[in-house]
């Protein structure tokens, strides 16, 4: 992973550094080729991230043998091969500057997960990493604000995770700490805003249309039935789940249910819990 110098004195810089190596670029022999940190790339300058936070990154995002990790400016390497070797993952290092994808591909070999940790020559910008279950970055705040459009519209319960640098007013699900260096971690919320007929099921059946407007993982809206129309409190996607409140204390109802598209299902509880139902109808 790569990004740029914190210190103030070289953010301007930096700004206008270009991830990637631009301009024509030859390789050089793979046996002489060493980076060094604050070599230019195409968006931003080389820093590598510190084994601890890649590690740190990895658990957050809760990485199993089950992942496809895609690492986004994935530099010499290490993050892919860390969640190759460490967690068992498949792995992609997405890279434009060709003598670091060299240089990756003879680390994984070295470390004996060549056949799990694989590097590309890519441009971020272009490259195709949807079927990824989880993201890592280390790029300028303007970069992970230009990415978020791809991020959102990748399948809900994809994680990301960004050492130093936030998606703008996407808050992040969870803040990391490692030895002075954050890290952020950003869950792909499914699409819960629209209007909603939701039926619950069990001895004492009951109908509401809830209205939810949605701004990324936070939600809020109102619930009408026959006895009037209440707010919604403490509701969330997270993933492809959402939890919300309906009523207030002692007569509130939870939901918690998994959204699949225009229809969702899961339990409620109120004094007794029972199944709910919903669709959406616009």
């Amino acid at each position: 992973m790569k990004s740029v110098l914190p210190k103030a004195s070289v953010a301007a810089a930096l700004l206008a550094a270009a991830l990637f190596a631009g301009g024509a670029h030859t390789a050089q022999p793979a046996e002489t080729y060493t980076p060094s940190v604050g070599q230019e790339g195409k968006d931003v300058i080389w820093v590598p991230t510190p084994q601890a936070l890649v590690e740190r990154m990895l658990t957050v995002a809760k990485v199993t043998p089950g992942d496809f990790v895609v690492d986004l400016g994935s530099g010499d390497g290490r993050t892919v091969i860390t969640a190759a070797k460490k967690f068992g993952a498949r792995a992609l290092g997405l890279e434009f500057n060709p003598d670091m994808v060299a240089l990756s591909k003879r680390n994984a070999e070295k470390e004996g997960v060549a056949d799990r940790a694989q590097f590309q020559r890519a441009d971020i910008f272009a490259a195709d990493f949807s079927n990824a279950t989880v993201v890592t970055m280390y790029l300028l705040p303007s970069l992970n604000l230009k990415l978020r459009p791809i991020i959102l519209a990748m399948n809900p319960g994809t994680r990301v995770v960004s050492h130093a640098f936030t998606m703008d007013d996407w808050g992040p699900d969870q803040t990391e700490n490692v030895e002075g260096r954050t890290a952020y971690l950003w869950i792909v919320p499914a699409k819960a805003e629209g209007v909603w007929n939701v039926e619950v099921q069990g001895a004492t059946p009951s109908r509401y249309e809830i209205e939810l407007r949605q701004k990324f993982q936070l939600v809020e809206g109102v619930a009408r039935n026959d006895a009037g129309t209440s707010p919604i409190h403490n509701a969330k996607v997270r993933g492809d789940e959402l939890t919300f409140t309906i009523g207030s204390a002692p007569g509130a109802r939870t939901f918690t249910g998994k959204l699949y598209g225009d229809r969702m299902e899961g339990t409620s509880k109120a004094s007794s819990e029972a199944k709910f139902v919903a669709t959406r109808v616009k």
